[in-house]
């Protein structure tokens, strides 16, 4: 297997060299960089997520040619492309004697690329994704949520409130009951967006954050449901070797609750900085839909249950991109997001 992906990973490098000087055109030099070097389908990246399938031993001498090739796939593209700007200059008869700045590219913000990333997992899986107001009552925010208004939860120091019972929702929960009111069973629901809690903005934390959070609700589903459904999603989401961990845990709208943990694809649960050495990272709270819930959506709890599960695009991001700082995320700067503009 490490011959093999070498061998592809030289091939590749020769096709490139052949390739890249062909092109004429920007637009045909930058379709040769998303073939060569696009972060979702390019052919780099398609043959480096086959590297999961290799020993740990074997990893660096595959990795270090992955290297030396993306290294040297890049230098032609920005060799072709100073060749092509000059050639259009001087076609265009224009005295261009003062340096052009560079212009700026930009590309969508990580967090939006996971997001997109989940839902079309979850589509997969037969989730619909769904929104709503991020101005919410409170008792959509928690009392429909079985959290009680003197829930520390529901306190002016955890929450934003707007006006007496109106507040910027502090988890995309209230989609869930939104829907459930909206349309019978069943429902299978993925529901992103932003949420607001007054926590501290620093390395790990922010006032304001992106959640996902999904929904299933039918006659006859189990907890073995939700299990498989996680571990398809873990499969599709960080490859076939993922494994899943589920943790009992306490959440006021699901009973029995749980935190899910995944295997750590960085070290391979051998213990890393990533997973504080545990060889697991959490990606989620999960858990049976409460039959309160149920019942204050307006559906016969005794007929139908459901499993709902909610995760934090950001920090899945960071930990796929190797983002040290939250506060990263929240940056204006157009140079943070040139790293992901393929």
């Amino acid at each position: 297997m490490t011959s093999e992906l070498i061998q592809a990973l030289e091939a590749l490098e020769q096709e490139a060299r052949t390739a890249i000087p062909a092109t004429t055109t920007a637009a045909e030099l930058e379709q040769a960089r998303i073939r060569f070097l696009g972060r979702k389908e390019g052919r780099l990246t398609l043959i480096m997520r086959r590297l999961g399938e290799l020993k740990p031993e074997e990893k660096p001498a595959v990795g270090a040619v992955s290297n030396r090739v993306k290294n040297a796939i890049t230098e032609l593209l920005d060799a072709r492309e100073a060749e092509v700007a000059t050639a259009q200059r001087r076609s265009s008869g224009a005295d261009l004697t003062l340096p052009a700045r560079r212009r700026w590219q930009g590309a969508l913000h990580p967090v939006t690329r996971i997001v997109d990333e989940i839902c079309e997992v979850l589509k997969e899986l037969g989730f619909t994704r769904a929104r709503g107001p991020e101005a919410e009552t409170d008792w959509y925010n928690f009392t429909a949520l079985n959290t009680s208004l003197d829930h520390p939860a529901a306190d002016m120091h955890d929450t934003f409130y707007l006006a007496p019972g109106i507040l910027l929702r502090s988890h995309t929960s209230p989609v869930q009951i939104r829907t459930m009111q909206k349309y019978q069973p069943p429902v299978r629901i993925v529901a992103p967006g932003m949420v607001y809690r007054r926590d501290p903005f620093d390395a790990s934390h922010a006032p304001g954050f992106e959640q996902l959070e999904g929904l299933a609700v039918d006659e006859g589903i189990t907890f073995v449901d939700l299990r498989a459904t996680i571990a398809e999603f873990a499969r599709r989401m960080f490859g076939s070797q993922a494994e899943v961990r589920f943790r009992p845990s306490y959440f006021p709208f699901t009973e029995p609750s749980a935190e899910v943990d995944v295997s750590c694809t960085v070290c391979d649960r051998i213990g890393c900085s990533a997973c504080k050495g545990t060889g697991w990272i959490e990606i989620m709270g999960a858990g049976m839909v409460h039959p309160l819930v149920l019942e204050q959506a307006g559906y016969d709890a005794e007929r139908y249950t459901g499993f709902a599960f909610g995760m934090g695009p950001g920090r899945i991001a960071m930990l796929r991109y190797q983002i040290p700082d939250i506060r990263l995320l929240y940056e204006s700067d157009v140079r943070f997001l040139q790293q992901f503009a393929l």
